[in-house]
């Protein structure tokens, strides 16, 4: 994992297990659920990438080694995407948090209300796509990794997919401050469509076999 020289000494990124569960413990509305969204998504890859790495050079899926090439580099970047996204999460938060202690005909409030509450859903709709893209790649690796390490496999693929739950719940509690009902409803449809897809490919995983179409 790399970290920039200009990033903050509060990134999450850069916390340890135990201050990171300290920090989430704290009175503070950040970071909170959506940065745990992404950070459950994060160790999902995290864990799919040590079972690929012990199923490298196995003489038996010697002819997935083109699959766990891809795999590992793919699963290092959703690790690396996902720990941002939750920074970014509670970056785009407080904004919002900030606005919402005006008062509603504040016109600081008005003016940047709209686009807080975008900045606000971006974080958690992109979390739900990282934690998507990894059930995928997950659905691949199912056949091509040591058996032996199948039960990590799968609590991958729980990880997954509760990022995508959790992250779909951080969208939908912003979609109620949103004004445009149409724009709700796209909104609302993404999440059901990639929520639907993200339950099918984790139970493939963790029951066997393909996920339907």
């Amino acid at each position: 994992m790399t970290h920039t020289p200009d990033e903050s000494p509060n990134s999450l990124k850069l916390q340890r297990v135990e201050q990171l569960i300290e920090t989430l413990g704290e009175k503070s509305p950040t970071p909170g659920g959506g940065a745990v969204a992404s950070i459950v998504g994060a160790l999902g890859a995290a864990l799919a990438r040590m079972v690929v790495n012990y199923s490298i050079g196995k003489k038996k899926l010697a002819q997935h080694d083109e699959l766990h090439q891809e795999a590992i580099e793919r699963l290092g970047l959703f690790a690396e995407r996902a720990l941002q996204l939750a920074d970014d999460d509670a970056e785009a938060y407080g904004a919002l948090n900030a606005l919402m202690k005006l008062d509603k005909d504040d016109p600081k409030r008005i003016a940047a209300w709209e686009e807080a509450v975008d900045r606000a859903m971006t974080p958690p709709r992109e979390t739900l796509g990282v934690c998507l893209g990894l059930l995928h790649l997950l659905e691949l690796l199912d056949d091509a990794t040591s058996k032996m390490l199948r039960s990590d496999l799968m609590i991958a693929a729980l990880l997954a997919e509760t990022g995508a739950q959790a992250a779909a719940i951080n969208v939908r509690i912003n979609l109620t401050l949103l004004e445009d009902a149409s724009k709700v409803q796209v909104i609302e449809m993404e999440l059901c469509r990639m929520l639907d897809v993200a339950m099918r490919l984790k139970n493939a995983i963790v029951k066997g076999g393909k996920a339907s179409s």
